[in-house]
């Protein structure tokens, strides 16, 4: 039972997995409720043309395909979820709260309906079986890897997961789907945030956080000007902020008090916080005290010590300060291709 959103990732695994022998069937997910955003028209990915290119891959590979309507979920797991962690000033990542509350579990629900001992997707990330369970695995594309997205999946949807691109290179796969002339062959790829039109999370917000505040130098503790809501910051910011004549960042948020508080370069970068919803994927990770970490899934994981702050809190140390980690990221936690588990960054 593979996921299939229309794009050619999807697509090539199908395929791929059809290749193999397995017997596949197709399942896309319509996860935007109209609701979301309030009175903006419909959500800029387009589920109903996504659904339709799905289809269309599907019956040109001679596969089944099933369209199931997860929008109440969806609004319930991820839009939601993401605009109360903007308006608290947190940096949600919608991707990771999709993956593990949504979109697997789903793909789970379908293939138990329909009696398929397995699910799959397009991810760039490999899983492997060992005796001691289920890896998750870094993909062997450097610029594709999806790993840092799935940390949060259980191991029971891990170990029934089958990932055929985590062996390929993007640019194998796109010749791929044009070799085969699929529907997706030439499609772009799909935006980071799939509800958020052109990214632009700061207009979806308007209406649900438009609490102003101040703008205040953390150093001096001068207020330099105003804001216009805490859901429009992140920690390492340099948008919406008061001229001061010399490069500033945002380096903290207070959403009590709805303040913002900027700074030099220097002060957005960290070595220690903390991590909170931990989801181990080895066992007797825990018990570890040294991993490389990332805290953005676009960044090259780094050398840190981890410890247990607290009863199922991390603390992680980097080696080196990293650039602007921000709470409600999530920091996942690597030996070598192997990903340990991660959780979300609680504290700075």
């Amino acid at each position: 039972m593979i996921g299939m959103s229309g794009g050619v990732d999807s697509s090539v695994a199908a395929y791929l997995l059809k290749e193999s022998g397995y017997e596949v069937e197709g399942v896309s997910l319509r996860l935007f409720d109209p609701q979301f955003p309030k009175e903006r028209g419909e959500c800029p990915c387009n589920p109903e043309e996504s659904a339709s290119d799905a289809e269309k891959t599907a019956k040109a590979l001679g596969i089944k395909h099933n369209l199931v309507d997860a929008r109440d979920l969806f609004a319930e797991k991820v839009i939601r979820p993401f605009i109360d962690a903007y308006a608290k000033g947190l940096t949600p990542n919608p991707c990771i709260l999709c993956n593990r509350h949504v979109k697997f579990p789903s793909l789970i629900k379908e293939a138990d309906k329909r009696g398929f001992g397995f699910i799959s997707t397009g991810h760039y990330a490999r899983v492997i079986q060992g005796n001691a369970g289920p890896r998750l695995l870094r993909g062997l594309d450097p610029a594709k890897d999806q790993s840092y997205v799935l940390h949060a999946l259980s191991l029971d949807i891990i170990g029934r997961l089958i990932l055929p691109l985590g062996e390929k290179i993007k640019t194998e796969v796109r010749e791929l789907a044009r070799r085969l002339n699929l529907p997706a062959a030439d499609r772009p790829e799909s935006q980071e945030i799939c509800f958020v039109e052109e990214k632009n999370y700061a207009d979806f917000m308007k209406g649900y956080s438009d609490d102003g505040g101040p703008v205040i130098d953390i150093r001096s503790g001068q207020v330099l000007g105003t804001h216009n809501g805490i859901h429009l910051y992140t920690i390492g910011q340099r948008k919406r902020l008061p001229a001061t004549g010399k490069p500033v960042y945002v380096v903290r948020l207070d959403p009590f008090k709805k303040c913002v508080y900027i700074g030099p370069r220097e002060l957005a970068l960290t070595r220690l916080f903390n991590v909170s919803d931990v989801n181990w994927l080895v066992p007797n990770a825990a018990a570890l005290q040294r991993a490389t970490v990332k805290v953005r899934s676009t960044m090259k994981d780094e050398p840190a010590s981890l410890s247990e702050a607290n009863s199922g809190i991390v603390r992680v140390e980097f080696d080196e300060p990293q650039w602007a980690p921000a709470p409600g990221q999530s920091a996942v936690f690597y030996d070598g291709d192997t990903i340990l588990g991660g959780g979300v960054i609680d504290s700075l």
